[in-house]
């Protein structure tokens, strides 16, 4: 790995992650890909062509495979070598290299590896390049010397602030990254008050805005949140720090899940390990269940059916404790498992009928926040999509049918789950309704940025090619391909 690290070259330094004896075997390209956000020929690609030149991208897969930041350093276009250091310069080890000179017009860009704060000089016109041009007014000699909160100004705080989202962040505008920095920047006020309820306060709002805003807008805030939650457990004592854990927990978990809808399965599947590793933490068993369920939930946008039964299962294992309503979408999580492996129609909706009972029974004042979405509605639109992978597509498109014409969802969920209704309609031979029903949820993906509801789409786009030539089904092909 030191090898490959002093070669420049993190396509050499993927493989040697990938190939390495630890592992025991070497992990496939696959694997790592969806780690990283990329796919199997994007990875070979980087792994055998040049070296890949583009910061953001440098430091996001190094955030991923955790690398030391002692051991972390790229060579970017146009510039000498350059290196992450520590935050404090003071705090050097018999294992650092000696300093190189910095160019000139270089700024030195906080950004968080392997949870810890390092400073990587960034080239002005790189930053430029990048539409961050801004935070070249950051002196690049000042920043290592402006590292606490109280000693900095509010302006060049919220300028660090927002360096930070962007190494975090590199897809995001320069919108978003003011919406990180205003969480992380809000978060700091009120740490003098009850931490964990403020958090836990801005979690629940960000959730209630998600149905109406979109991941676009949601991510950005949540991840300024847990950015803010991961620094300030660093100072409270045990009891405090599982306290705030448990609320970081929620929140990675909400994390995951947007990056679900936007399709980055590897930020989501990092996002859910560490929801998985602050529950353990903070001793919070029905959060770590929950996470199982949510793995299953993301093995079912990959279509890995095995995974989506075996981890439902894994769910319900009663050392878990799951609160009532959790239980009954676990159960539910099963049946939908035990449609797509092909077992019987009976078996299925036996487990559908006691994931009824255990929802039906929740008390109307249950105060559990957990899983508090599962609705009776959501429910049987879960019902829907199990019937539509066993086969029973007139069952599926009937429930469809009879919840969405309530107008009770969320305007995503509306989009989402139209196109899973468009799916079991163009799969039971009815494509100018499949067509109708899929232009409607196109627009609504383009509008809230909804990669998973797009690709639902696209699967119902395959399913109706033979009636390519209907007027209905150009129409809704031309929606969904039109640039948002």
């Amino acid at each position: 790995m030191r090898e490959a690290l002093e070669s420049w070259h993190f396509g050499q330094v993927l493989y040697a992650y990938r190939t390495h004896p630890h592992h025991g075997r070497a992990l496939s390209q696959g694997a790592v890909a969806d780690w990283l956000g990329v796919t199997q020929a994007q990875l070979s690609r980087i792994e055998n062509g040049a070296a890949p030149q583009d910061l953001s991208k440098l430091m996001q897969w190094a955030h991923s495979l955790r690398i030391p930041a002692d051991l972390l350093w790229f060579k970017l276009p146009g510039s000498e070598r350059q290196f992450a250091a520590p935050v404090d310069p003071r705090q050097e080890t018999g294992h650092r290299k000696p300093e190189q000179p910095r160019p000139r017009g270089v700024t030195l860009l906080p950004v968080m590896v392997n949870g810890q704060q390092v400073f990587v000089p960034v080239g002005a016109d790189t930053l430029a390049g990048n539409g961050l041009g801004s935070l070249s007014a950051i002196p690049a000699d000042s920043i290592a010397t402006a590292t606490e909160h109280e000693a900095m100004s509010p302006l060049h705080r919220r300028s660090l602030l927002s360096g930070i989202a962007a190494a975090a962040l590199p897809g995001l505008g320069l919108e978003e990254l003011q919406r990180v920095a205003s969480a992380l920047e809000d978060s700091h006020r009120h740490l003098d008050g009850p931490v964990a309820d403020y958090f836990r306060t801005q979690l629940e709002r960000a959730k209630s805005d998600d149905g109406a805003l979109g991941p676009k807008k949601t991510l950005p805030v949540v991840l300024g949140l847990l950015g803010a939650i991961e620094q300030s457990a660093r100072n409270f004592k045990p009891k405090a720090r599982r306290e705030l854990l448990s609320v970081g927990a929620d929140g990675a978990e909400f994390a995951g899940w947007l990056y679900r809808d936007i399709h980055q399965p590897g930020q989501a599947g990092f996002w859910y390990d560490r929801a998985m590793e602050w529950a353990q933490e903070a001793d919070d068993a029905a959060m770590q269940g929950y996470v199982l369920l949510k793995k299953s939930q993301m093995a079912y946008d990959e279509r890995d059916a095995l995974r989506v039964l075996t981890l439902a299962q894994a769910a319900r294992h009663e050392r878990w404790q799951l609160p009532p309503r959790v239980h009954a979408e676990v159960t539910q999580q099963e049946a939908l498992g035990l449609a797509m492996t092909g077992e019987p129609l009976a078996a299925v909706k036996q487990k559908l009928d006691e994931a009824h009972g255990l929802l039906t029974a929740v008390s109307a004042d249950d105060p559990t926040p957990l899983g508090v979405y599962f609705t009776t509605d959501t429910l049987l639109l879960r019902n829907a999509v199990t019937y539509t992978e066993a086969g029973k597509l007139s069952l599926a498109v009937g429930l469809f049918n009879d919840v969405l014409s309530a107008g009770s969802l969320s305007h995503r969920d509306t989009g989402f789950f139209n196109a899973r209704r468009a799916a079991a309609l163009a799969l039971s031979g009815e494509p100018d309704e499949a067509a109708r029903v899929g232009k409607s949820s196109a627009q609504v993906a383009h509008e809230m940025k909804s990669e998973r509801t797009v690709r639902v789409l696209g699967e119902v786009s395959q399913t109706l090619d033979r009636w390519r030539s209907r007027p209905a089904v150009r129409e809704f092909r031309e929606t969904l391909t039109a640039t948002p």
